[in-house]
């Protein structure tokens, strides 16, 4: 019982089984785009690299740019209290979009279709609340000292659901089971998955009522409510302003270099099936593991700028290599070399979060979020035209460019950390 009671406290439950279900939905699109897009037998590689990559960048832009007001307006609910709203409502709109691909795959819908499933998610909020509510309710019920660990945590638990659904995913993929059609039963059990979480949140998420940041800002006093009015404008904004640079770089790098990798995998000479493509899946969640590990053990000896700078530099020399790929192994090293290139984006939330009272800790970080979509307005279509430019000399350019745009963040978090050694040596001769 008191297991139960402590689960019923923890969004775990629901981020586990909402990314296994995304595992499978992913698996699922990208085998569904590219038999669609390779139909007709006299379409050559590069055309069909080419609609395959410019599919997937309309849905990422729709499903980037619509989010942007929606994600706002339920972080500011959620900040007011309601902290599962931000995190149920963007599930419900991926339970419908999920259901309009298995409608695809059985009534045989064009691949456009989609879209429409982009558009119903993103006016639920999207990933953008979602993933930012829940990274609230993480600082929001953690103390300060412990919360960087705190989001490794559920950064884990999403990893562990990752690898573990992305692994099945492929095997799933090809059960025939509903009218004779690939990735049925996949995203039926998908769609289940969702509606699972949706009852979890709604219904038997019990989130505490005074959380432990609060409880942190009220113990202040009036001496940290005069550090917060004389510091915050002068030097905590400027840490902000810095760490909002590296994440949007570093999101532009990640993010464009992972687009570009769902088409890479499927052309000559990797032309990976729905096994191989779910494995390569895995294997990227593999990360979230060592990204953990690397956390909780470095977090002993290096500080939290130094941390993110280490997961920068894994990812630059991940992705470098990945530029060169053209054998199963290859990838498999690359992506090894990736080992640690998630720390940086919860290690920039749980600073984020450190900067700003709890009751902005939605608004702080749905703003991250919403920063990341403006970005992919402009580097989905230009990783795309790269691509598409590449595909006869250097596929693996857009790669190369991650690598160059990763170095680039690494600078404004070089500097955020000289700024918070230096506030912490100032605030270490006050005390003595």
């Amino acid at each position: 019982m008191g297991c139960l009671a402590w689960l019923r406290t923890r969004v775990h439950p629901a981020v586990v089984c909402a990314e296994i279900a995304s595992a499978f939905y992913d698996t699922g699109l990208q085998m569904v785009v590219k038999e669609r897009c390779s139909d007709n037998s006299t379409t050559t590689e590069e055309d069909q690299q080419k609609a395959m990559s410019n599919f997937y960048m309309t849905y990422t832009m729709l499903s980037n740019l619509l989010p942007f007001l929606p994600a706002y307006f339920l972080a500011r609910y959620g900040d007011r209290g309601f902290r599962k709203v931000p995190i149920g409502v963007p599930l419900l709109g991926y339970l419908i979009s999920r259901t309009l691909l298995l409608l695809v795959i059985l009534l045989e819908l064009p691949i456009q279709v989609m879209f429409g499933g982009a558009v119903v998610y993103g006016l639920c909020g999207g990933y953008s609340s979602y993933w930012a509510g829940v990274m609230a309710l993480e600082s929001a019920t953690s103390q300060k000292e412990r919360r960087s660990l705190r989001i490794m945590g559920i950064e884990l638990a999403y990893g562990i659901a990752g690898f573990v659904g992305s692994l099945l995913s492929g095997h799933l993929f090809q059960i025939y089971a509903l009218g004779d059609k690939n990735g049925a039963v996949l995203v039926v059990l998908c769609i289940f998955l969702y509606f699972l979480c949706i009852i979890y949140t709604f219904f038997f998420l019990d989130i505490p009522g005074t959380s432990a940041g609060n409880r942190e800002h009220r113990q202040e006093g009036n001496v940290g409510i005069l550090w917060n009015i004389v510091e915050y404008p002068r030097s905590f904004n400027t840490v902000i302003v810095l760490l909002f640079i590296s994440a949007v770089l570093y999101d532009i790098a990640v993010a464009g270099g992972m687009e570009m990798l769902m088409s890479f995998i499927e052309k000559e000479p990797l032309n990976w099936d729905a096994k191989q493509v779910g494995y390569s899946n895995a294997a990227g969640f593999l990360i979230f593991f060592t990204s953990f590990f690397g956390v909780w053990l470095f977090s002993k000896c290096v500080g939290d700028a130094s941390m993110i700078m280490m997961g920068m530099v894994s990812f630059a020399a991940g992705i470098y290599f990945m530029s060169f790929v053209t054998a199963t192994y290859m990838f498999y090293l690359a992506r090894s070399l990736t080992l640690f290139a998630l720390i940086p984006m919860p290690m920039i939330r749980s600073v984020l979060s450190k900067q700003v009272q709890p009751s902005s800790y939605g608004k702080i970080l749905i703003c991250l979020q919403l920063s990341f979509t403006l970005a992919s307005l402009i580097y989905s279509p230009i990783y795309t035209k790269v691509y598409q430019s590449t595909l006869g000399w250097l596929p693996g350019f857009v790669f190369l460019l991650s690598s160059i745009i990763t170095v680039l963040a690494i600078i404004p978090v070089s500097i955020v950390g000289c700024k918070m050694a230096r506030q912490e040596g100032y605030v270490s001769i006050e005390g003595d």
